[in-house]
């Protein structure tokens, strides 16, 4: 065993902050091939965390990540804004100093390449294998094929971008393009994930906190309409270019490419505009008409996603702040090596919840699709 020491913290360095190779699952085989059950060795849940610049990296891998994602500084990644994300010098630094930590490195490629420029996206991917990171995150089947093809000792992981959200679905990517994980969609029940694992090689990882969309990852459509600008083909929800402030007698407005999206009094806590997190007025009432703000948390779910054998957990937010990402991975850090010490003792500590409910949308939290016991 080995033990890596991290700035006065010990890690223990084992398979449980490795990636699980295929052979640590077996698959029983039915006629036509198909998986009928997959049984799954016991491993500790990976912790993976967002990373939007080098500071946060090392805010995440210090406070006990597993395994960081970032992006480059285009449109070849899911959170394409100013201020964001790596050049090549950085990310070089970032994998260094993950790997010097016993931490992995993901590089997220999960936009859609369009017809001009789509030699961006297979740069990206020559980027990654030369740095080279553990895995990439793709949702392109095109983006798969390049990889395998040039690359085919890069790990590849299916990101939530793709939509997938059965077995059949995953099954298909493993069998073309050898993909090792699938990030599921926000839309699927306890249940619904159980069924996949059991149906599928292919290691699952879900999101465990961050912020939550009424639309299903890569069909963004709001903000697309909107704003002429795709959140899955240029990496940009409510893009800043689209974005205005203006403080008038009623108080202080944001608006999206002219739509009022919200009004703030002079004691209220101003958002970033996106339309499904609006205020509008409905037959004379004005609320949240679509979606309040709110963040996921299913911390309380831990020990049902380490029982139906879920291998990572994801944190959302490479957008915010240094300091989101230091406390949100301490307190699931802690509570994941909790879980794995004593199963039967693990409780969730009303320090951990407070602590995650304000660092959430609105200061609310919710479930989301994990908790519904009809599915």
């Amino acid at each position: 065993m080995i033990y890596i020491k991290v700035r006065g913290a010990v890690r223990k360095a084992s398979s449980a902050t490795c990636f699980r190779p295929l052979h640590a699952v077996m698959t029983n085989r039915v006629a036509g091939g198909a998986p009928e059950t997959v049984a799954r060795e016991p491993a500790r849940i990976e912790l993976v965390c967002p990373a939007g610049n080098l500071a946060s990296l090392q805010a995440a891998v210090d406070n006990g990540a597993d395994c960081v994602y970032f992006g480059l500084r285009d449109d070849t990644n899911a959170r394409n804004f100013s201020g964001l994300n790596f050049g090549p010098q950085e990310a070089a630094a970032g994998a260094r100093y993950a790997h010097a930590r016993g931490a992995k490195v993901l590089q997220a490629i999960n936009t859609y390449p369009q017809s001009t420029g789509g030699t961006r996206w297979q740069r990206a991917l020559d980027t990654a294998a030369a740095l080279p990171v553990d895995a990439v995150i793709l949702a392109d089947a095109g983006l798969m094929e390049y990889a395998a093809r040039t690359h085919p000792g890069l790990r590849l992981h299916l990101s939530v971008q793709s939509s997938a959200t059965n077995h059949e679905a995953i099954n298909f990517y493993h069998r073309h393009f050898g993909i090792r994980r699938a990030v599921l969609p926000r839309v699927l029940s306890v249940a619904q994930v159980e069924q996949v694992i059991r149906n599928t090689a292919v290691d699952i990882e879900v999101f465990g906190f961050g912020g939550l969309c009424v639309m299903v990852e890569g069909r963004c459509m709001l903000s697309s309409y909107a704003t002429g600008t795709s959140p899955n083909c240029q990496g940009a929800c409510s893009p800043a270019h689209a974005v205005r402030w203006q403080q008038t007698a009623q108080g202080l407005e944001s608006r999206l490419n002219g739509i009022l999206v919200d009004r703030y009094a002079a004691n209220d806590k101003a958002a970033y505009p996106t339309l499904c997190k609006g205020r509008y007025e409905v037959e004379g009432e004005t609320y949240y008409a679509i979606e309040e703000p709110a963040s996921l948390n299913t911390l309380e779910l831990l020990p049902e996603f380490a029982r139906i054998g879920v291998t990572a957990i994801k944190i959302e937010g490479r957008q915010r702040s240094i300091a989101y990402v230091a406390q949100v991975t301490r307190i699931w850090r802690e509570a994941i090596d909790r879980l794995a010490h004593d199963p039967a003792a693990f409780t969730i500590r009303p320090a951990w919840m407070a602590e995650l409910r304000k660092l959430s949308e609105g200061q609310q939290q919710t479930l989301g699709a994990y908790y519904r016991p009809w599915k």
